[in-house]
């Protein structure tokens, strides 16, 4: 499942959205990015993250914040961005720090803001089929799933992982479209039994090729969200390859989907505001 073609069609189509709603309004789709402390990775992230965004016609705004920063200075900074007309979408760079209490730092983003789908309001609109963002990587998955016309209906579903960002709400989308969902996680016993029975597998739980070819079900689709150290995802590529009817790979497959959603909801975001001022 060629997830790096399919996120160029969509990041394409975003920039002709921007560019049209920056004719009609005079005001382009913004994006602000919110850094605490220096991680490399997150610093990588977040800087590739603003490239793309300036390749979409989306204007970028950053906020690099101390690693000293209090989680009440980075709820006020949140709040802030917030209340601020001209940003459209915002986005927390996480992890953020042991020290910071990163749910109630998510909780301080307007759920009209929240682009990368991370509040509980936003998992909720997810689990209830209701309108709102939904989490990127999840949406991104969805969206291959769609394009490869991959029918859940009554198909059953198995999450391996239950992160608040990937599993949990990878999950309600699934549940969604009439899959029969299973959740599994580090302490499911019997792991290879249930992966058996799934003919929709999503492997997020980032332990690298945790699920074997011999334990794909013959005709499954496997959608591997795994990333691990050496361009490894959580499924051993080359023997589920054999056995799985379709197939995400690690690199290309849902890591590319993931900053394409975060960039079509944050010109969403921009619309839904836009509309506002501009009736």
């Amino acid at each position: 499942m060629d997830g790096t073609s399919l996120a160029k069609r969509l990041v394409e189509e975003t920039a002709a959205k921007a560019a049209e709603m920056a004719r009609r309004t005079g005001t382009s789709p913004c994006l602000a990015t919110v850094l605490v402390g220096e991680d490399p990775a997150s610093v990588t992230y977040v800087r590739m993250k603003r490239a793309r965004c300036a390749k979409a016609g989306i204007q970028s705004r950053h906020i690099a914040l101390p690693a000293t920063t209090t989680t009440a200075e980075l709820i006020d900074t949140l709040a802030e961005l917030s209340d601020d007309p001209d940003v459209h979408g915002i986005l927390l760079q996480h992890p953020c720090g042991p020290h910071i209490d990163e749910r109630a730092a998510f909780e301080a983003i307007a759920p009209e803001k929240d682009v990368d789908g991370v509040t509980m309001r936003s998992f909720a609109a997810m689990s209830f089929a209701l309108p709102g963002f939904a989490s990127c990587t999840p949406g991104g998955i969805m969206r291959l799933l769609e394009e490869y016309n991959v029918d859940l209906a009554g198909k059953h579903a198995v999450v391996v992982g239950r992160s608040a960002i990937l599993g949990k709400p990878v999950g309600m989308l699934l549940l969604a479209r009439d899959a029969t969902l299973t959740y599994c996680h580090s302490r499911t016993t019997d792991l290879s039994e249930i992966v058996r029975e799934a003919d929709v597998l999503v492997a997020a739980v980032g332990q690298p090729r945790l699920i074997r070819g011999e334990d794909i079900k013959p005709g499954a689709v496997v959608i591997d969200a795994g990333y691990n150290p050496g361009n490894v995802g959580d499924v051993d590529f080359d023997t589920a390859l054999t056995r799985a009817r379709l197939i995400t790979p690690v690199p290309g497959g849902v890591g590319p989907m993931t900053i394409a959603v975060l960039l079509a909801q944050t010109v969403a975001a921009a619309a839904n505001q836009l509309v506002l001022q501009h009736p």
